[in-house]
C-alpha cells in the first residue's frame, strides 16, 4: 500500500526546488556533475535542501547518504529512492 502522504519528486522538480529554496541557479544538465564542477556550490546547501526534500516528498532523508554523495543528481536519487 503506497501512503498518499508521499510524493514521487521527478527530476525537473527536483532542479525546480534546488532553484526556489536554496537559490542555485542551475541547468538540468549540471545535476549529475561533481560538487567540485558546480559553480556557486557551497556545503552548507546541505541542510536546507535536505529540509526542503522532506517537505516536498513527505518522507525522511537519509542524511548520511546525503553526505556521501558527490551530485545533485546522487542527493535525487537519495531522496526518491531512501
Amino acid at each position: 500500500m503506497t501512503d498518499s502522504s508521499t510524493a514521487v519528486l521527478s527530476l525537473d522538480d527536483f532542479v525546480s526546488l534546488v532553484r526556489d529554496e536554496i537559490g542555485l541557479e542551475i541547468e538540468p544538465e549540471q545535476v549529475a556533475v561533481d560538487f567540485d564542477e558546480l559553480p556557486d556550490w557551497d556545503s552548507l546547501y546541505l541542510l536546507k535542501l535536505v529540509t526542503a526534500l522532506e517537505l516536498a516528498t513527505g518522507r525522511k532523508v537519509a542524511v548520511g547518504k546525503v553526505l556521501e554523495a558527490r551530485s545533485l543528481k546522487a542527493i535525487h536519487d537519495v531522496a526518491v529512492g531512501g
